[in-house]
């Protein structure tokens, strides 16, 4: 087990924000995750989990542990005709995964390529994007029990998956370290082209294949969304808005171009908050140093040496004028530590 003291977190967040940890520890395996927590004080000072740093706005130095799980394992547990369930290790970087899918011709993520990320932090965003969820595939999640000091095992069902959510983010909050993430794949095509421009992409590649789907969404990402390691973003800052149908068809009947998307839950309807953000003029602004990606106004992008307050300033202010504009609350997406 690597532990290091007084880290500076720059290279481990995707916004490039310079803060410092009192402590970073990468674990392996539950026996590491139970020495390091028989450890004074990593419980006393607290501590929290990092994958990539791919969903983080630190607002200051953080006094406690940073945790990051460096399991890097892919196993296929169980085989048959109709698919496969595979568990995968929390450090194992997401589009790793999805590409060993693709390769291995096992469908069900191929529309969550490019996603920047650990597979430990999946399951407690509940990542998605084109129509698909990562709980669209998740069997099981293994945590480390911090409070009880053990490993458990919790069903998906248990995992209380929604739009961006789960049960990480409320009631195992600050308890739950997730160690590995068992899937289940499947052999049968089921492609999902239904959600923005990727059906027609993909269609221009030659059809709807495994590897022609996952082009077709890298392809479409790189050419909205920049490259944190070039320019420091954190990707969605807010989440798409889940509204009542009546809020969606006023902003219908003003704006007809306005994107809508229907939800599992009746009587709601999601809104494209890129688009209400883009038409109240914030798409390539900045405030300070921080701006609104020129290409996705869904993206809050660091133009250099940022703070984080800066960062937060501009994202409070873009949703004082979407609120104005619309009469709609934009959330966001990013955890703010």
């Amino acid at each position: 087990m690597k532990i290091v003291e007084n880290i500076d977190l720059a290279p481990y967040n995707s916004f490039g924000v310079s803060v410092k940890a009192a402590r970073y520890a990468e674990v392996t395996s539950a026996e590491d995750a139970a020495e390091l927590f028989a450890r004074p004080e990593v419980t006393e000072q607290g501590w929290m989990a990092l994958g990539d740093g791919c969903n983080v706005l630190f607002t200051g130095d953080y006094p406690g542990t940073i945790v990051r799980i460096a399991n890097r394992e892919i196993t296929v547990e169980n085989e048959d005709s109709e698919g496969a369930v595979v568990r995968v290790g929390g450090g194992v970087e997401w589009d790793d995964l999805v590409e060993w899918c693709v390769s291995h011709e096992l469908w069900g993520v191929e529309n969550l390529s490019l996603i920047p990320g650990t597979v430990g932090a999946c399951p407690v965003q509940n990542i998605g994007a084109y129509g698909a969820e990562a709980a669209d595939t998740i069997r099981e999640v293994e945590i480390w029990d911090t409070a009880e000091g053990c490993r458990r095992v919790l069903k998906a069902a248990e995992c209380k998956f929604g739009y961006r959510e789960s049960v990480f983010k409320h009631e195992w909050k600050g308890r739950a370290l997730v160690l590995a993430v068992r899937f289940e794949f499947g052999k049968t095509a089921n492609p999902r082209l239904d959600y923005g421009d990727v059906r027609a992409r993909v269609e221009a590649l030659g059809g709807a294949t495994l590897r022609n789907i996952r082009t077709a969404v890298v392809e479409i990402r790189r050419a909205k969304l920049p490259d944190h390691k070039v320019v420091g973003n954190a990707g969605s800052f807010f989440k798409n808005p889940v509204v009542e149908d009546s809020v969606a068809e006023r902003i219908k009947a003003e704006w007809p171009d306005a994107p809508t998307y229907p939800t599992p839950h009746e009587g709601m309807t999601k809104l494209a908050a890129g688009w209400l953000i883009d038409k109240c003029g914030w798409k390539g602004r900045s405030l300070g140093r921080a701006g609104v990606h020129d290409r996705q106004a869904l993206v809050l992008v660091n133009r250099g040496g940022a703070t984080a307050e800066e960062v937060i300033t501009l994202a409070q202010t873009i949703r004082r004028d979407v609120a104005a504009k619309f009469g709609v609350e934009i959330d966001p997406e990013v955890n703010i530590i």
